[in-house]
């Protein structure tokens, strides 16, 4: 680990003691400003955190940081300082110690383990994915009526290439005994009240020896920005991020389905096919969310946008979906009467964002309301009107924008 990189751990844990002094995140850095989201009471502060540039800031303890949506329209990779940042437990890590680190693994297994980086870097093969990782609630402010939680617009995704080890292979090395259901995940964010419930996260076991998902110790080609859970985080791609466990420090088979909190309780959507509920009503059976919904976005132009009639306007914008791959993306400029194919940009890959763009003209003065809609290889498309649940979860409707011809 070269110096600069430690200079910026120091920096990022000397900011984080400070923000104890006041209800201000003094960590952040700079003067702050405002940025209005696209719902009732949207004003946010926008604020530059520790390796991180200016975010929309959702709390401070701990940080709720979403990328600003204007960030995606400059390339399909999400790069660090550009990432958002989702946790759920006040007491966060702000400091770490490389060499002293451990990853434990054990529970139903033959051999229990106790691995340094060193160990995780040297004694497994490395491999790479380019995949998103998106908050189950992202677009949570935008549902109507609106539901309780986080109040986030479109930015609390990213898409990064991730680096580190399989999953599978570090659960080979400890020998998983027979019976065993599922594997648990815990990192160092803690609960501030011990009696309060720690964050675990449970995969099935089948999934967990899939090869895809991974243990991370790159993003980008780095190491992974402390608010992104340095030195380890896991890797499901496909997933929404609530799966993406940040700071991995104990692994645990286990041979029953795991009760904890965020498995049980948190993190559920009604157990149908559309994942959804008529507006105001809960749900009366419930299932883990899983996998990510398809998306579309147009990143430029933007809401409100002049266009000039009969001159070729460029519109472009991401898709991606839960690993099928995208085969089309749709562009309506009348509302979704009508519909163009729009060119698909360099592949990175099944789960990563797709870039797309295509040309329109106005051929008369006046509104134009853009929409875009994604399709899979497996022909799963997106709901021209939102769905509704009471946890605010897997939004994916038929985005839109609104230009004026000139």
């Amino acid at each position: 680990m070269n110096s600069s990189f430690l200079k910026r751990r120091q920096l990022l844990s000397a900011a984080l003691v400070g923000s104890a002094t006041s209800l201000l995140p003094s960590w952040a850095v700079g003067a702050s400003s405002k940025v209005i989201l696209p719902f009732a009471y949207g004003e946010r502060d926008l604020l530059a955190f520790p390796e991180k540039k200016p975010m929309i800031v959702h709390g401070s303890r701990p940080p709720q940081l979403e990328t600003p949506f204007g960030y995606f329209d400059n390339q399909i990779i999400t790069p660090n300082d550009e990432f958002f940042v989702r946790y759920h437990l006040a007491s966060i890590p702000t400091s770490i110690d490389p060499k002293t680190y451990r990853l434990k693994v054990g529970g139903n297994v033959k051999k229990t383990l106790e691995l340094s980086l060193h160990d995780i870097k040297t004694q497994f093969t490395s491999t790479s994915v380019v995949a998103v990782n998106q908050c189950s609630g992202n677009s949570r402010g935008l549902f109507e009526p609106r539901v309780n939680g986080g109040q986030l617009a479109n930015g609390a995704m990213g898409n990064a290439t991730w680096t580190g080890v399989s999953l599978q292979d570090i659960l080979l090395a400890s020998n998983p005994g027979l019976g065993s259901k599922q594997v648990t995940f815990d990192g160092l964010d803690a609960p501030v009240i011990p009696s309060n419930s720690d964050f675990i996260k449970a995969l099935d076991i089948d999934h967990a020896m899939h090869g895809e998902v991974m243990i991370a110790y790159q993003m980008n080609g780095v190491a992974i920005p402390m608010l992104n859970g340095y030195p380890l985080k896991l890797i499901v791609p496909g997933y929404y991020g609530t799966y993406w466990v940040k700071h991995l420090s104990e692994i645990n088979v286990v041979d029953t389905v795991f009760s904890g909190y965020w498995m049980e309780h948190a993190y559920r959507i009604p157990d149908n096919d559309c994942h959804c509920t008529p507006p105001g009503e809960k749900a009366t059976a419930t299932v883990p969310i899983n996998k990510l919904s398809i998306r579309s976005f147009i990143t430029n132009p933007t809401e409100g946008s002049a266009v000039h009639v009969n001159e070729p306007t460029l519109v472009r914008g991401i898709a991606f979906d839960s690993g099928n791959g995208i085969a089309q993306v749709l562009l309506s400029q009348d509302g979704g009467e009508s519909w163009i194919e729009t060119r698909l940009g360099q592949d990175l890959g099944r789960y990563s964002f797709r870039a797309w763009q295509a040309e329109i003209t106005a051929q008369q003065a006046g509104p134009l309301d853009l929409k875009v809609r994604a399709v899979s290889r497996t022909g799963e498309t997106q709901p021209m009107s939102a769905r509704w649940m009471s946890a605010g979860y897997m939004r994916n409707v038929v985005e839109s924008i609104r230009l004026t011809a000139v």
